[in-house]
């Protein structure tokens, strides 16, 4: 907690990038056992199964805090986020891989980090800057340069349409995701996860698809709880300090991550259109960390309930006893001061020029 918000949201990010990563080498091993939505819906499962699991062995104060609960309101967002995220999204993109070539579709699945944060930025009101954009551009390039195989560019424009709309489903899911990510992280994902395996499931019922034999399916639950549980825990709190935009970017390395995972599991050898990729990440991780956006802004009048601390943007009177950080409904004064800053939940202001 001693770091900068924005480095403490980037190492979150690129960590749920590295969990959620591995699982495409791992599910690679795991989807001949089934089919496709019946893996996806046990992935899920595990993820929420996973974290309500711990919840029930780990007192809720002593791993995450006084966050703040999940009240009737937050209902609305968070059937979008299981609707759009757990069965649009792969609905559409099992339609679309059924029409597309592998290298299609490869570059395709990319267009989810561009929609997330044009949803972001022109929809949300999150602010990028000229050197956040720049750092996102080359993340986004050593993803596409990631998809580029060799075989033939191919499919017809109803695929298209589908991986367009699966990737535009997960881009509303990210942007949902963020506008709940003050509330706690880990009741979150496990409802999300619970309400998104169990509509795949009923889904992969529909289809007929095949269940794995209990050691497969133990070992696919388990890998839920880590890259889908884990991994979107962590990638909600990067949503929390970063905003949408610059987490979209960060977690664009998890095909670089998941490539270089396939070396041991899978005996592929690295190409050096995969160096080329890891190398513009790379550069566009640096320039994201080294982003410093400081100016004089005004904070509206806002109520709502997180978790927090009384620091500058969190002053008000308390009864009783006081331990930090907490979290209850509070109201935020109107406040002009500058300092540095992204466009978290807090910092949504107009910006002039940049």
């Amino acid at each position: 907690m001693s770091m900068p918000p924005q480095v403490r949201g980037a190492v979150m990010g690129l960590g749920a990038a590295a969990l959620f990563g591995l699982s495409a080498p791992l599910s690679k091993l795991l989807l001949p056992a089934s089919g496709p939505l019946v893996l996806a819906s046990l992935l899920y499962l595990g993820g929420g199964l996973g974290l309500s699991l711990v919840g029930l062995l780990v007192r809720r104060e002593k791993w995450r805090g006084h966050e703040a609960r999940l009240r009737e309101g937050d209902a609305l967002p968070l059937a979008g986020v299981i609707l759009c995220g757990g069965v649009l999204g792969p609905v559409l993109m099992l339609v679309g891989l059924g029409r597309l070539s592998g290298v299609t579709a490869s570059l395709l699945l990319n267009l989810e980090g561009p929609f997330t944060i044009l949803l972001a930025v022109l929809v949300f009101g999150e602010h990028l800057g000229r050197l956040a954009a720049l750092a996102a551009g080359l993340i986004l390039a050593g993803a596409a340069v990631l998809g580029l195989q060799t075989g033939e560019l191919r499919g017809d424009v109803l695929g298209v349409l589908a991986l367009a709309g699966a990737c535009l489903a997960w881009a509303v899911d990210n942007n949902l995701t963020q506008r709940l990510s003050l509330k706690d992280p880990v009741a979150l994902v496990r409802v999300k996860g619970l309400g998104a395996g169990t509509c795949t499931l009923v889904l992969a019922l529909a289809a007929g698809q095949r269940f794995p034999a209990p050691a497969q399916l133990a070992a696919a639950l388990a890998l839920g709880s880590v890259s889908y549980g884990l991994s979107i825990v962590l990638d909600t709190y990067a949503l929390r300090y970063l905003g949408a935009a610059r987490e979209a970017a960060l977690f664009a390395t998890a095909p670089f991550i998941g490539a270089l995972a396939a070396l041991p599991l899978l005996g592929e050898r690295l190409r050096w259109m995969d160096l080329l990729a890891g190398g513009l990440m790379v550069s566009g991780v640096v320039l994201l960390l080294r982003e410093r956006h400081s100016h004089v802004h005004t904070h509206e009048v806002m109520e709502h309930e997180h978790l927090h601390v009384h620091d500058e943007h969190h002053q008000h009177a308390h009864e009783g006893p006081l331990t930090e950080p907490h979290s209850h409904p509070h109201r935020h004064a109107p406040l002009t001061h500058e300092h540095p800053h992204v466009s978290d939940l807090h910092h949504r202001h107009e910006h002039d020029g940049e």
